[in-house]
């Protein structure tokens, strides 16, 4: 329930911003999208571990109560202040809770586990669950509001108002499931587990940087999964200004967001059946030119059927690409550094995804809607449709550099 409360408040927050700020223009819409972007991704890279070892100095119970019912709080205020300030101001908040429920949720997993051999499937599930069921839940309910409102005479911004208020219920009810139907969670970390808290991202990343550099494999890994999860990461950042290019309003911005993690599960599906055809090295560079050029039919859409096929595309390469780069690292990658590889690439991955969207929406502000003739044909195209186009061509460029470097590298 929490993860698709999570996923739901991405969705509103972000929908919600470019509302506020229609009567400013496009730029101004678009620049509001990628401050919400940002301000839930500053907290988490900078004061993450942090906020972890604090958490386990209290009652995680009590922890994760109070931050879901912060977030109920702070998701209910939101429609009687009704500004872009507060709307930033709540997204910071609610990712600092996110912070302290996290590390809180994960320690008190194995109090509910009969046998610490149920860790790795429950470590599964969670996954399945966080980005799979919870982003199709939060999408879909979403898109639901936002073709209900209208029936009752809601305006946009209303109907999403109202979407973030089922959405702080859903997380007080959380908060009385947990407070009252799983006591047993109740506890402190002790000191051994204090002590070996989890690195910081900013410190896995400088400490994989090391490897990276002295190893073309890892180098050509590293340089293939920043332009898979760009391109991906370009797709969820301007969905919202996409779709209403494509005439579409919120529930094609949600449907959009989902066919992104909906292609993603399905090419990390089909991605062991591919492996046995072609080399592991060769497919991961060639799946990453495959989620660039997807990325360019998807500037080119005219149609939201032809887009949501387009984007499925894009994110079952990614998906392809993700999948194989973690076998290529298992299977090829010297067990002496495999781990600390593996926590530098994971890591990336959330670093370059929430990068681009937060960064993408401020470049489609810049580019802004230009006119482009064709003939004697005057044709008007927003800034989304420029930014794809060049993201997928750049994916494109990093795919085939990546399956050189790896190739190469293979052959030596």
């Amino acid at each position: 329930m929490t993860a698709t409360g999570e996923w739901l408040a991405l969705l509103a927050l972000t929908s919600l911003a470019t509302h506020l700020t229609a009567g400013a223009g496009f730029t101004a819409q678009s620049f509001a999208l990628g401050g919400v972007v940002a301000t839930k991704l500053v907290p988490s890279l900078l004061f993450g571990p942090l906020a972890g070892v604090l958490a386990d100095r209290f009652d995680r119970r009590k922890v994760m109560v109070t931050c879901d019912l912060t977030k109920f709080v702070l998701l209910l205020s939101i429609p009687f202040v009704g500004q872009l300030w507060w709307l930033l101001v709540v997204t910071l908040l609610l990712e600092l809770c996110t912070m302290f429920w996290i590390p809180a949720k994960d320690a008190a997993v194995p109090n509910l586990l009969r046998s610490p051999a149920q860790m790795e499937s429950a470590a599964q599930l969670s996954l399945l669950v966080t980005y799979g069921v919870a982003v199709v839940g939060g999408a879909g309910l979403f898109a639901l509001v936002s073709k209900v409102g209208p029936l009752f005479g809601a305006d946009q911004a209303t109907t999403v108002y109202a979407a973030l208020c089922v959405n702080g219920f859903a997380f007080l009810v959380s908060a009385l499931v947990v407070y009252f139907a799983i006591p047993e969670i109740s506890g402190r970390a002790t000191e051994a587990e204090r002590r070996h808290a989890p690195p910081s991202m900013l410190f896995l990343l400088r400490d994989g940087y090391t490897f990276v550099v002295r190893t073309p494999l890892v180098r050509g890994l590293v340089v293939g999964i920043v332009g898979a999860f760009t391109a991906g990461g370009a797709v969820i950042a301007t969905a919202k200004l996409y779709a209403s290019s494509l005439g579409g309003g919120d529930a094609a911005y949600s449907i959009l967001f989902a066919s992104v993690f909906a292609g993603l599960a399905a090419g990390m599906a089909v991605g062991p059946v591919l492996a046995r055809r072609v080399p592991h090295r060769r497919l991961f560079g060639s799946a990453i030119i495959g989620a660039g050029g997807s990325l360019v039919v998807v500037a080119m859409a005219v149609h939201l059927f032809m887009a949501i096929a387009a984007v499925l595309c894009v994110g079952a390469f990614a998906g392809v690409a993700f999948l194989t780069g973690l076998t290529v690292i298992g299977t090829e990658v010297a067990d002496g550094i495999r781990g600390r590889v593996n926590a530098f690439v994971q890591s990336l991955v959330r670093l370059v995804l929430l990068g681009a969207m937060s960064v993408v929406p401020i470049v489609v502000g810049v580019v802004a809607t230009r006119t482009v003739t064709v003939g004697d044909t005057a044709l008007l195209v927003d800034g989304t449709r420029f930014v794809l186009a060049g993201g997928g061509i750049l994916a494109a460029v990093v795919g085939v550099v990546a399956r050189r470097q790896m190739t190469e590298e293979g052959a030596s």
